[in-house]
């Protein structure tokens, strides 16, 4: 990790004591989107593959850590990891699937998962599990150190943790062999192919990677609200990831912070300032950004830095 890096993590753990309750609660589901927006960031922004199925594998992560920790009684700390490799074997095993398809076709594909997702999980076979519409609910972990860190600090800093290690994690992807590969599959398909890579396969992997960080926050997420129910991961989730994406910029791992914080805060705020049309001024605020910065936060940033340091 950068200095840069090293330092707003250090700051936001720091500012995080200046706040409690519903602050903290909102600092977390931060970081949880900005592990989601990530794993948006490696199909779409990195491999070229428009994703707007990214709700189902945060559902599917979600449920996942929701059922190990009531029914199986796994500690919560463990769920994450679980749910990362479960996503990582759906992930890849749906990228096979559609391997062949792209553009808005691929596109549609994802979306059908994400509209189908809901549904299956209210199933009645399913209800032994999922707990059907009513949802499961989970409870909130205790902080091993409570003399020190209160409970809801305790999540903030296991998500940011969590967060950080994810982000190293696709860095390291981004920067080796295979991340190479998923660029040039982006950028130029047909000399790619031609080179050698294997497309099929290389696709599937970004789908599986992109799912495993998804689902991961997903458990994270349900841990931090301690609720899960099919109407809690509706297409609206896959469309937060994805408007997430665009304003950090999708070709960023560092923009994903600044998406998060967008599609975290921004509601807040407008049904703040307007309680008649809140969602009207989201989306004026939503132009206004793209129109300022057409290649999202991480895009503005680096052009500034350009310009100082000619």
């Amino acid at each position: 990790m950068s200095r840069i890096g090293t330092a707003l993590v250090v700051v936001a753990v720091a500012l995080s004591w200046l706040f409690g309750g519903y602050h903290v609660y909102q600092l977390s589901q931060i970081a949880v989107y900005a592990i989601a927006i990530l794993g948006l960031d490696l199909v779409t922004g990195f491999t070229g593959q428009i994703s707007l199925g990214q709700g189902a594998f945060f559902a599917l992560g979600a449920y996942t850590a929701a059922i190990a920790m009531t029914q199986l009684s796994i500690p919560y700390w463990a769920t994450p990891a679980l749910a990362g490799g479960v996503c990582l074997a759906s992930g890849y095993a749906f990228g096979r699937a559609v391997a062949r398809l792209e553009g808005l076709y691929l596109a549609l594909a994802t979306f059908a998962l994400a509209i189908a997702t809901p549904q299956v999980l209210k199933l009645d076979a399913l209800d032994r599990w999922t707990g059907g519409s009513q949802g499961i609910v989970i409870a909130k972990p205790s902080s091993p150190i409570a003399s020190a860190v209160d409970d809801d600090h305790w999540l903030y800093l296991v998500c940011v943790a969590v967060a950080v290690a994810l982000d190293v994690v696709a860095w390291n992807v981004i920067r080796g062999r295979t991340g190479r590969a998923l660029i040039a599959l982006r950028d130029h398909p047909i000399a790619a192919t031609t080179i050698g890579i294997d497309v099929a396969s290389y696709k599937a992997r970004a789908f599986g990677v992109s799912a495993m960080f998804t689902g991961i926050a997903g458990a994270l997420g349900a841990i931090v609200a301690g609720f899960v129910s099919p109407d809690s991961f509706t297409i609206l989730v896959s469309i937060q990831i994805l408007v997430g994406g665009v304003v950090g910029g999708v070709s960023s791992i560092g923009g994903a912070v600044f998406g998060a914080v967008f599609i975290e805060l921004v509601p807040d705020v407008a049904n703040k300032i307007s309680d008649a049309a809140p969602w009207a001024l989201y989306g004026v605020l939503l132009i206004v950004c793209m129109m300022a910065m057409p290649n999202g936060a991480a895009g503005l940033v680096m052009s500034i830095r350009q310009k100082w340091s000619v």
